[in-house]
């Protein structure tokens, strides 16, 4: 790919993470609108879990009310629709004049269902597509049931309707896509159709920007078949489980919150700033670093990742990338 001068000096202005990934060229021709379009993400606050969701997201919308974003995006896991949790999702609702809600398998934990989170989070329904300045905004859902060979303890999975309706969107788009999904539609922790899934997208690489998701609560990037696949780290921790359960807050906390001692929290919330340049032809996507709260999931003796994963994607940070 021909590298610029002003491609160089522009990503050597980024002052957090950031990942730079070159833009499909055959759908600029076609966008008139907004040159810079600036989203905020944030996935897997799980309110219901920690005792410092409300700080978490806070932090989050001051940086970006700050970074004077377009739009901001929760990508699933963020909280029950639940009376105690109504105050919360209006600040996330009323922050912005635009905002998006993907639905994550744990939002729906305690009994709850995807119609009462749609009608909490003030969403069109459980998938549905909206444009946003000069680029077409998919939003998946990765919860359905009936896949054929379940892999998680949650439905992963999107059915034959959903796709037949994701096909006529990438057909009928004119601007340059980006999908969100809960799920990872590729690399660790996959919908159970993800190479599915791939082959699809795969199919409409010339129109797509990227995908984006969270549930797996690492840091990740892939390209595939000419898609790029970004995951977005927890904003809150790494889940490690029963065997490995611990206190990382005081006794007292975590007699609060009993969910918490099976988790690694990090230090501070992590979210990250997306920048589409459609006049450059760039992604950035500048993200945060924190620390392990307590013990790493490595130093209690994680076993369920390869070492390469546990060392490049296991980590409390949305790290440095740039990608030609």
């Amino acid at each position: 790919m021909k590298r610029s001068d002003s491609r160089r000096k522009f990503l050597q202005t980024l002052t957090w993470s950031s990942l730079a990934l070159s833009l499909p060229s055959l759908t600029f021709s076609q966008t008139q609108t907004k040159k810079k379009i600036k989203i905020g993400l944030i996935s897997d606050l799980h309110q219901d879990i920690v005792p410092d969701g409300e700080e978490r997201l806070e932090a989050f919308l001051k940086k970006m009310k700050r970074d004077k974003v377009d739009a901001l995006v929760q990508l699933g896991d963020f909280a029950v629709p639940s009376a105690k949790n109504q105050g919360l999702i209006e600040r996330f609702n009323k922050a912005h004049s635009e905002v998006f809600h993907v639905l994550g398998n744990h939002d729906v934990d305690y009994g709850y269902s995807f119609d009462q989170c749609v009608k909490a989070y003030g969403m069109p329904s459980r998938y549905y597509s909206r444009n946003l300045g000069g680029i077409k905004v998919i939003v998946l859902d990765g919860n359905e049931e009936g896949s054929p060979n379940p892999t998680q303890g949650y439905p992963a999975y999107i059915g034959a309707a959903q796709q037949e309706w994701l096909k006529k969107e990438l057909e009928e788009a004119i601007v340059p896509v980006m999908i969100l999904c809960h799920q990872p539609l590729a690399g660790i922790y996959p919908l159970d159709n993800a190479l599915e899934m791939q082959d699809l997208l795969g199919k409409y690489s010339e129109k797509i920007l990227l995908a984006i998701n969270g549930h797996a609560h690492v840091d990740q990037h892939l390209e595939i078949q000419g898609v790029h696949y970004v995951h977005i780290n927890s904003a809150s921790y790494y889940w490690v489980g029963e065997n490995l359960a611990h206190f990382s807050y005081p006794e007292e906390v975590h007699a609060q919150f009993p969910q918490l001692d099976k988790t690694c929290p990090y230090s501070e919330s992590l979210f990250a700033l997306l920048t589409i340049d459609l006049e450059k032809g760039l992604i950035s996507l500048e993200g945060k670093k924190a620390e392990w709260l307590g013990p790493s999931p490595q130093e209690l003796g994680i076993s369920y990742l390869t070492e390469a994963q546990k060392r490049e994607n296991l980590i409390p940070e949305i790290k440095d990338r740039v990608i030609h």
